[in-house]
């Protein structure tokens, strides 16, 4: 049976052969965290088409309770797929790496160092094992709830690391929950801010507090957007972060649309954010050009 998400990029995806890209799903060993991790590459047409083009790389962050499969499976790469081949956005890479709830930060107790996995190693491993055009220029960063938190996290700590980041439905909340210490009830928070959750890292960790401690963004190019009906109240926080920005004077683009938390809400916003990479590579006016 097709679920909610399917039946709706069904309506959305008219029926034509497919293209000829493809998901390639492996693993990075590191040191760091002292295992493997798995993500999922997935790979443009024309990637195997000429053998010495370079392509620009959108990371993919999944939400809590997901992992790097969660973009293929939902039904999104079939709409990343239609979408490159009626030229409605360029060719990149999109890589998805599993990060469980580690909320892409490095934890509070020091023993699950995301961050610096993510920076150290499978940044480099990707441009090494992919013919990525493996420069700011060309890497931009997305992700949807826990994984737009971490997208923004990621791209507001490290403006020269990304030309361009987005989100859908970010887990953003200005000040830490009323109840972050009721553990076991928030205990999902617990690997990455302390058992149980330490407010003045959750703090330290935040979005908001990158922003206001950042003396420029950069060049750093921002799209967010979030449901108006979000379920777990995100709507609050990336209006917060709108104003926020506003403030700093930092130009970005961010919508509120009717609709909930989850894939039947990310599933009408994606192609938006996907467009919004392409142009931020360049693709839109030189498809071809921006990074051979």
């Amino acid at each position: 049976m097709l679920t909610p998400v399917l039946l709706l990029l069904a309506g959305l995806v008219p029926s034509a052969a497919p293209a000829a890209g493809r998901a390639e799903c492996s693993s990075v060993s590191s040191a760091i965290l002292g295992r493997s991790v798995n993500f999922c590459a997935l790979l443009p047409p024309s990637y195997n088409q000429n053998n010495t083009r370079r392509f620009p790389v959108l990371y993919f962050l999944h939400g809590l309770g997901q992992d790097e499969r969660a973009l293929i499976d939902s039904g999104g790469w079939a709409l990343v797929e239609d979408l490159q081949r009626r030229g409605a956005i360029g060719e990149f890479l999109i890589v998805t790496p599993a990060a469980g709830t580690s909320f892409y930060i490095n934890s509070r107790d020091g023993r699950q160092r995301y961050e610096d996995f993510f920076l150290r190693e499978l940044i480099p491993a990707i441009d090494r094992r992919y013919r990525t055009a493996a420069s700011p220029g060309f890497r931009g960063i997305s992700g949807v709830s826990m994984g737009g938190y971490g997208a923004l996290r990621f791209a507001f700590k490290y403006p020269h690391m990304f030309n361009a980041v987005s989100a859908h439905s970010a887990a953003l909340v200005e000040q830490p929950p009323s109840a972050l210490r009721q553990a076991p009830r928030l205990g999902f928070l617990e690997e990455a801010f302390g058992s149980p959750p330490d407010s003045a890292y959750w703090l330290k960790m935040n979005p908001f507090t990158l922003v206001r401690e950042s003396k420029s963004l950069g060049s750093l190019k921002i799209y967010f957007d979030c449901g108006t009906e979000d379920d777990f109240g995100f709507d609050r926080g990336n209006r917060a972060l709108d104003k926020l920005l506003a403030s700093r004077g930092a130009h970005h683009e961010f919508h509120m649309y009717p609709g909930g938390h989850g894939w039947r809400y990310i599933a009408q916003h994606l192609p938006a954010s996907l467009d919004f990479h392409s142009r931020a590579f360049a693709l839109k006016e030189k498809r071809s050009s921006a990074a051979e």
